[in-house]
């Protein structure tokens, strides 16, 4: 945090924020005893004035409380925890939380070449039709009463099958549904961390990793991810000093880069994480997508220390709200008593109704027809952002995401924010990178990067 320029008033409110970040972030906590107006002075360099002028102001909101004679001290009735003040405040533009929100909440006119989900053009929506009027003529039961905690046999041992072809053994026995991907990992966060936790991810990674770990207060550490993988050596060096509890990484189609984990790298990846105890989260909501079946860690490891996640809502419906763990028989034991305690049951009807439409004939074709259209968007798109400066990092096997380089030393954030104006949301890098090292990279969802109006703004904003 830079306080030597600004004034006098900015500079108390940066003080103020960074008592915040630690208050919220639990390394201050109630009571706890805040430093010296002298001490804090002299650690983010400003003038003393400055820091009292902060304290008397985090006074008058109650965060912190003054005792004469003894100093200033966090109030006891704490702030309610948030996510986007734990970790370092960044830039709006390279937050998580800023991709996600204008994604989810802009209007329908909007255009999203930063989005992480398909048009819903490109979706069955007839076999969900289909599927919920199958539903609407089942037995009362399926539209009233609760769903076990495991989650609907029928699926599950669809999700047994499919998990097969991939080369991963696992019984519906070993399979837990949950309403998503998102809610997998905090699952087994809430099941396998404590906060203060280490826990390690790839940079680049799914920026929503960091802001979920940031939730249950761990410690992140990034590993440089390549085009096989995550750096051997570093990854190596990093397990070894940092000791992390959990590893959460994608496999099959890396998201943000493409990426596909090698053979090699990926038995490099268990032998040493066997050697330092350390747990392996495989997210593999991006299955659906591949031409040709990658190396899945838990194929490898047996889901001894590999737990393995998936969802529907990339492929199928985003409204369906439907994922998976699977794990090995004790903590599948755990992780339902976890559900239980946390959601009660399964949501019956949701999984009923992906059932059916993953059932259904019908949606083996839709893939087919998905990849070929992926396949030519990610070709046509890449051609085109090529044309206007911006070229791949790598050129991925499948899947939508594109992972690109913008000219020079171009800001990502910048650029995504005059973009905002003309409303497209775009994805930049830093939002990606725990290490900021991602500042003129940007994530292009092909799918979502077809309207010409997208590159002829990237382009005017790019020369001005």
């Amino acid at each position: 945090m830079d306080l030597t320029t600004g004034s006098a008033a900015t500079k108390a409110e940066m003080v103020m924020r960074f008592v915040r970040q630690r208050i919220s972030g639990r390394t201050l906590t109630p009571g706890a005893k805040l430093p010296s107006v002298r001490s804090l002075s002299a650690t983010l360099s400003v003038s003393t004035s400055t820091v009292v002028d902060a304290y008397e102001r985090l006074v008058a909101e109650g965060a912190i409380v003054s005792r004469p004679g003894s100093g200033f001290y966090v109030a006891n009735q704490a702030a309610p925890f948030s996510p986007a003040e734990a970790g370092p405040k960044l830039d709006r533009a390279v937050d998580p939380f800023w991709i996600s929100r204008q994604s989810l909440e802009s209007s329908e006119d909007s255009l999203k070449p930063g989005c992480g989900w398909l048009p819903p053009s490109w979706l069955p929506e007839e076999a969900m039709r289909k599927s919920l009027r199958v539903l609407s003529r089942a037995e009362p039961s399926s539209l009233a009463d609760y769903g076990t905690p495991l989650g609907l046999y029928p699926l599950r041992r669809l999700i047994s099958r499919r998990m097969g072809e991939r080369g991963i053994e696992a019984s519906p026995d070993e399979i837990m549904l949950t309403e998503s991907g998102t809610q997998a990992i905090d699952l087994l966060c809430r099941f396998l961390i404590e906060p203060g936790d280490t826990v390690l991810v790839d940079d680049p990674c799914y920026f929503n990793f960091h802001a979920l770990l940031r939730a249950h207060r761990a410690k992140i550490v990034g590993v440089p991810y390549t085009a096989n993988g995550p750096d051997l050596a570093a990854f190596a060096a990093i397990v070894s000093e940092h000791r992390p509890r959990l590893y959460i990484t994608n496999s099959a189609i890396h998201n943000p880069t493409g990426a596909v984990l090698s053979p090699v790298t990926a038995h490099r990846v268990l032998k040493i994480a066997e050697e330092f105890d350390l747990t392996i989260v495989e997210d593999d909501i991006f299955a659906d997508f591949e031409m040709v079946a990658a190396p899945r860690l838990a194929a490898f490891d047996g889901l001894e220390r590999v737990i393995h996640i998936g969802s529907f809502s990339k492929t199928l419906s985003a409204a369906a709200r439907c994922g998976f763990i699977a794990a090995r028989p004790d903590w599948i034991e755990g992780l339902t008593d976890l559900k239980i305690a946390t959601s009660f049951a399964g949501g019956r009807m949701t999984e009923e109704v992906v059932h059916a439409a993953l059932s259904d004939g019908g949606y083996r074709k839709h893939l087919d027809t998905l990849r070929a259209r992926l396949s030519k968007a990610m070709a046509e798109v890449t051609e085109r952002l090529a044309a206007i400066g911006i070229d791949p990092v790598l050129r991925p096997q499948s899947g939508m995401f594109l992972w690109c380089r913008l000219p020079g030393e171009t800001d990502a954030a910048e650029v995504a924010r005059a973009c905002l104006k003309k409303q497209i949301v775009l994805a930049p890098g830093n939002a990606f990178s725990l290490s900021q090292s991602a500042k003129n990279c940007m994530r292009f969802n092909v799918s979502q990067t077809l309207d010409p109006r997208i590159f002829e703004t990237l382009k005017g904003v790019l020369k001005a």
